[in-house]
């Protein structure tokens, strides 16, 4: 990696090729199904001048060389997506989602399968943690109500660097400006260096989360069908056709009459899918 550095240093600084730009980013539509159009272009250029100086790169072109050698494909293709992909989140987001599971998709779960079996949810996309705390929340509170009820979170992401954060379960304490005073007491604790104001999840929180990596672009599937699926605000970074394909996925993973909750910026309007709208941006397995 050294010898890559120095060639680079020697090479001066550049800015990327319309030709480069177009090859990346149809590299990236390709492994993990993100549009870039040339307006991102400036963008692209601004995250990628970490991992330049990471890599002791002075140009573009020496990145563009090096990440399409076997060596780069093989090295770089994680922290590339690291660098592009955005993650926007906050805990109890799109509220609405959360009173539509707790009064609508829990009790008639529970009507049908009892204690029989855990309730089955992926958060599908799920940045820094933020959504599946929040469910795990959720869940906590209604099974407090309901004996018996037992849950499960998958929580899944392709940045490995959100998915650290997220495992670690730290926030600062202005993410949980929506969340009641109670919730806080119960589920956080506060760091003991109050000038961080930094807090964390209970450890009973954290541990009913299981976190993994996963691209969507690749196939998938799990041992059991899933009650729910969350993935929100994930799809708008998709065309319409990568978004059908992987909403065929989700379907396959999911149970009949299961839930999929989408972002409130997207549609399934004019998608030939087995759902039908339980409620705006709720849709339920036919």
């Amino acid at each position: 990696m050294a010898a890559v550095g120095v060639q680079a240093r020697a090479s001066g600084l550049a800015t990327m090729t319309e030709k480069e730009f177009r090859k990346l980013s149809e590299f990236i539509h390709t492994e993990v199904g993100i549009k870039l159009p040339p307006s991102k272009k400036v963008m692209v250029e601004a995250r990628l001048q970490k991992r330049l100086r990471t890599l002791g790169m002075a140009g573009y072109h020496d990145y563009y060389e090096f990440l399409f050698s076997p060596q780069g494909l093989d090295e770089e293709l994680v922290h590339l997506i690291d660098v592009i992909t955005t993650n926007t989140t906050e805990f109890f987001r799109e509220p609405r989602h959360f009173e539509v599971l707790t009064q609508d998709v829990l009790p008639t779960w529970r009507a049908a399968y009892g204690p029989s079996r855990p309730f089955r949810l992926w958060s599908a996309g799920c940045s820094t943690g933020e959504e599946p705390y929040t469910l795990s929340i959720v869940l906590s509170e209604f099974a407090q109500r309901t004996p018996g009820f037992r849950f499960s979170i998958m929580a899944t992401d392709i940045s490995t660097r959100v998915l650290a954060m997220a495992k670690n379960g730290v926030y600062p304490e202005e993410r949980l400006a929506k969340m009641s005073l109670d919730l806080k007491r119960r589920y956080f604790l506060r760091s003991k260096d109050r000038a961080k104001k930094l807090v964390r999840l209970m450890p009973e929180l954290r541990r009913v989360i299981d976190f993994r990596r996963l691209n969507f672009m690749q196939h998938f599937s799990f041992p059991e069908p899933l009650d729910t699926i969350f993935c929100r605000n994930v799809m708008i970074y998709f065309d319409r056709t990568t978004q059908e394909q992987l909403l065929q996925k989700f379907c396959t993973q999911l149970r009949r009459d299961g839930f999929l909750f989408i972002g409130h910026s997207e549609s399934l309007t004019g998608m030939d899918l087995p759902l039908r709208q339980h409620a705006p941006t709720v849709y339920k397995k036919i």
